[in-house]
């Protein structure tokens, strides 16, 4: 084939276990010792995976720094899922009264989340990232998917930290974000409605930015538990009742089939690590200590018991980023 090789990065979302990403990507920093930003030409993400794509896109500069735990490495990342993850689910007094423990409204202000963020990108556009980045939404106005591209002209301009709000929109989690394109007013939602795996777009971006380049791409869930519903437990579930276990069922399900199509495309060109969550819960929100701690299990042992496929990614990687 022809041209250039080109490395494609894509991460799923997954609110709290976003750390077990964050995690496996400082690793490969570590084994490569370069930044995320220079051994991918384009990464995307949604969700949670949306955050670290457009974080990772800052790359590893002082210069950008936001705030004392934010570097730009995957580090840095997972240190604020481990230090910061319960601000941004956190609910005062006021907003379980308030939401009637989320059942009236979102079970979040977005106040926290929209902290963590500022601390992060501050005033950043998607124009100064160092490499391409697209993430995902869902405009419930417009009713159409959005991808914010950190490489299109009309979205250049847009800040980081509206881009990281409107992918991670999880709804019942966190209200929709507004935000104007290209002249529109826009409601923009979690793009995991949609795509909580957003590899096959990722790759077909990808094929639209290098067209005449071989594509190989490393996909990253989350973590996945099969927790059966038995038929006596959804029965006689409202729609109250199914909203949670319903968003669990499409994410798995998008990322299921997914990773088949990229597995039938691409071949050996294609990696992914899709951890079992073990003893680590699969709520999006779970930021307690235990939890936190066996998420960075999940990674670690991961990280072990798939050490020759790391040992060949980073062979592949390597000779081609000098």
């Amino acid at each position: 084939m022809a041209g250039q090789v080109r490395w494609v990065l894509s991460i799923d979302g997954g609110g709290i276990r976003g750390l077990i990403p964050a995690t496996l990507l400082g690793h490969l920093e570590r084994i490569t010792r370069r930044p995320i930003s220079s051994l991918f030409d384009l990464i995307a993400g949604t969700s949670t995976g949306g955050i670290l794509a457009l974080g990772l896109g800052l790359g590893v500069d002082p210069a950008k720094s936001r705030s004392d735990d934010f570097d730009g490495s995957a580090a840095a990342l997972a240190n604020l899922y481990r230090h910061r993850g319960r601000e941004i689910f956190r609910r005062t007094a006021w907003w379980r009264l308030r939401s009637l423990g989320g059942f009236f409204e979102e079970r979040y202000s977005a106040a926290g989340l929209e902290a963590v963020l500022e601390a992060v990108f501050g005033g950043s556009t998607l124009a100064e990232l160092r490499c391409p980045v697209m993430v995902t939404s869902y405009d419930i106005q417009n009713r159409r998917t959005r991808f914010l591209k950190s490489y299109l002209g009309e979205h250049e301009q847009i800040l980081c930290r509206e881009a990281a709000r409107a992918t991670s929109a999880a709804p019942a989690y966190f209200e929709p974000k507004p935000l104007t394109l290209a002249g529109q007013a826009s409601t923009l939602i979690d793009g995991g409605i949609f795509m909580n795996s957003p590899v096959v777009s990722a790759y077909a971006e990808a094929l639209k930015l290098f067209p005449d380049d071989e594509i190989h791409v490393l996909s990253l869930g989350t973590g996945v538990k099969r927790r059966p519903i038995a038929y006596r437990q959804a029965r006689n579930w409202g729609a109250a009742g199914w909203v949670l276990p319903l968003l669990d069922c499409m994410f798995d399900g998008v990322d299921q089939a997914a990773d088949h199509q990229m597995r039938l495309l691409l071949g050996n060109r294609y990696w992914r690590f899709q951890p079992d969550l073990g003893s680590a819960g699969e709520a999006l929100d779970d930021c307690s200590e235990t939890n936190l701690a066996a998420l960075e299990q999940v990674a670690s042992q991961l990280t072990v018991d798939q050490e020759p496929a790391f040992t060949r990614l980073v062979s592949a990687l390597q000779p081609m980023r000098g």
